[in-house]
């Protein structure tokens, strides 16, 4: 994230805060990179990104002896300088007085905020409440303590889209070379799903009547305080991977559920989905299913850079001669980027 931020710093506007062409070259890189990786880089992700890397500063990633950005492979570096999940920095990208963003960053890593505690927080301002506090330890103590509405929902604790490139797999696999591919690589696999997941096995066996069946991968989550089914799927989400998933949390409940945790979260983990079809296949069931998808590869920062200085010449293009012939006009058209 901080790194496409700092690449749409870099070479979209100069370094400058702001450019005349700015926000439509953000619009059409959004078009452009969601068309070519196929998902995830909608126009506010990006300025997001953007914002992030305007906000933090760049000394709290170890840069190189050159002064140019970590490389991609220093992922755990990145989760080391930036801890919380990436949607409480979004939250915190609201906050504009840096020290009570640093306060509210500080206070939920120590009291192991949730994302919609930080949110409560910083709506009732939390910070300017404390600063006036006459007994601020106090003021601290009571603020560590969450509230029934702050309680994690598996939504928040699950991400969506998970990125896999550590996995190198070739262009055609199959879904136990993929489960092999994640076993493989469980320590990455790990940081990708979060720091509260425990990994519990592999393959894991149950027998129902007289056939057996297998689930995928199966974790714990230490902050939903229940087991998470994981289903591998390589293609798109269908209606009967869900009627699958409730099947195995039945299971689960019953027979690997122990006393004091709380019923199973599914997981499906397909290469896409439709979100339609996802509404009318998970909507009602008895069980907590999500469907989430996965991405192979991200733009390494030669692709970025490339993309982001071709993005740049057509709307440059396009400003010049926009007042041209009409043929040159429609050569020099592109699709709407705002989607």
């Amino acid at each position: 994230m901080e790194l496409i931020g700092q690449r749409i710093v870099d070479y979209e506007q100069s370094g400058q805060d702001r450019a005349a062409y700015g926000d439509a070259l953000i619009g059409r890189l959004a078009h452009d990179l969601t068309t070519r990786f196929e998902r995830g880089f909608y126009r506010q992700v990006l300025q997001h990104m953007r914002q992030f890397h305007l906000t933090y500063p760049s000394s709290r990633i170890r840069q190189s002896v050159s002064g140019e950005s970590p490389p991609a492979a220093s992922v755990a570096e990145l989760q080391d300088a930036f801890p919380l999940p990436w949607s409480a920095y979004v939250r915190l990208l609201s906050v504009t007085n840096q020290q009570a963003r640093e306060f509210y960053e500080t206070e939920a890593l120590r009291g192991g905020w949730s994302v919609r505690q930080l949110n409560r927080q910083i709506s009732s301002q939390f910070y300017e409440r404390t600063a006036l506090s006459k007994d601020k330890a106090a003021m601290l103590q009571k603020g560590q303590q969450a509230l029934p509405e702050d309680t994690m929902q598996p939504e928040e604790a699950i991400k969506d889209p998970f990125v896999l490139e550590f996995l190198d797999l070739k262009d055609e696999y199959s879904e136990s070379e993929l489960e092999e591919a994640l076993a493989q690589h469980l320590q990455a696999f790990l940081l990708e799903l979060g720091d509260d997941f425990c990994f519990v096995g592999k393959q894991r066996r149950l027998r129902v009547g007289d056939q057996w069946f297998r689930v995928d991968l199966l974790f714990f989550h230490r902050s939903l305080r229940c087991l998470v089914v994981i289903d591998l799927k390589i293609g798109s989400f269908s209606h009967a991977d869900a009627g699958q998933m409730h099947f195995y949390l039945n299971y689960a409940r019953e027979h690997w559920t122990r006393e004091g945790e709380n019923p199973p979260v599914g997981l499906i983990l397909c290469s896409e989905k439709d979100e339609t079809v996802v509404r009318y296949a998970l909507d009602g069931l008895p069980n907590k299913v999500m469907a989430a998808e996965y991405q192979l590869t991200l733009p390494d920062a030669d692709t970025l850079a490339a993309e982001l200085e071709r993005t740049r010449e057509v709307i440059e293009l396009r400003a010049a001669f926009s007042s041209g012939p009409p043929t040159l006009r429609a050569a020099l058209s592109v699709d709407n980027p705002d989607q």
